[in-house]
């Protein structure tokens, strides 16, 4: 699944700081703002994949699974 985030970037005495404003707790940093960026998606991935298994753990048996897609 691919979707769009925002990204903050903010220098911090030689390192980039980046978070995202609708993933609260995802946070990357780097030398570079690619490096930042980088450890940011990495940060929503995990996060995302978390809070997916946590959401689907004990579900129902009869319980339906479907897609949604937004905008």
């Amino acid at each position: 699944m691919s979707n769009t985030y925002s990204a903050i970037i903010e220098r911090d005495e030689g390192w980039y700081i980046a978070y995202c404003p609708e993933i609260p707790g995802a946070n990357g940093q780097g030398r570079t703002k690619i490096e930042a960026q980088e450890s940011l998606a990495s940060a929503i991935e995990l996060i995302l994949a978390d809070r997916r298994d946590d959401a689907l753990r004990g579900l129902p048996a009869d319980a339906e699974q479907a897609t949604v897609t937004v905008g």
